[in-house]
């Protein structure tokens, strides 16, 4: 189709420049779960230019992290190279991505919102089977009324979380926090106002 923008194109070309689309910062719903993230092997999901990740590594997890974009990851080896902390970044889509059974302590999902309704609970299985028995799911999200703010995420609604949605995905986990909310974050020019929130943390049994 005549000027038609794959998504992967549509993210190399946003990804490529010198600044940090969402920030160096990580996350800040996922740095409020600190206390509660455990050690050992995580998994950051279509990180993007390594915020999260890299903060991972440095508190300590043996980070594995994945994104699509080859600026991206570029950019996110670059962060860890100047945090000083070891990342293993793959260039790869999540449905190439190898997903390690029962390998990971942590799983970080954050604004990863590009999967279809239909691809979601691929998606969602795959990060289960993945996780150890006890592992943390940490997802933070757009919720439905992001639509009315545009300040970041996916501009669909039907690619917007609700509570119901993840307590329905992952009914079989010790949910720890399910929470909607609004409130003003400010991750690069990406991820900027006031914004309509999921946040959701949970165990795998």
């Amino acid at each position: 189709m005549t000027g038609f923008t794959y998504p992967k194109e549509m993210w190399n070309k946003r990804f490529s420049t010198s600044d940090y689309v969402f920030g160096e910062e990580p996350n800040s719903f996922l740095v409020s779960q600190a206390a509660n993230l455990g050690q050992g092997y995580a998994l950051a999901l279509a990180d993007g230019e390594g915020r999260n990740s890299v903060w991972l590594a440095k508190v300590g997890f043996l980070v594995d992290a994945f994104d699509f974009s080859e600026p991206a990851i570029a950019k996110a080896q670059a962060l860890a190279a100047k945090q000083n902390v070891q990342v293993n970044f793959t260039c790869s889509s999540w449905q190439d991505f190898h997903w390690p059974v029962s390998h990971y302590d942590l799983v970080a999902g954050i604004f990863f919102q590009f999967a279809t309704p239909d691809e979601r609970g691929e998606l969602f299985e795959k990060i289960k089977k993945s996780l150890k028995p006890g592992g943390v799911l940490v997802i933070q999200g757009y919720g439905k009324n992001q639509l009315k703010f545009n300040t970041g995420g996916p501009g669909k609604l039907e690619h917007l979380y609700d509570e119901a949605l993840l307590l329905n995905s992952f009914s079989d986990f010790d949910v720890q926090i399910c929470e909607t909310y609004e409130s003003i974050i400010q991750e690069g020019a990406g991820h900027s106002g006031m914004s309509a929130l999921v946040g959701f943390v949970a165990k795998k049994p």
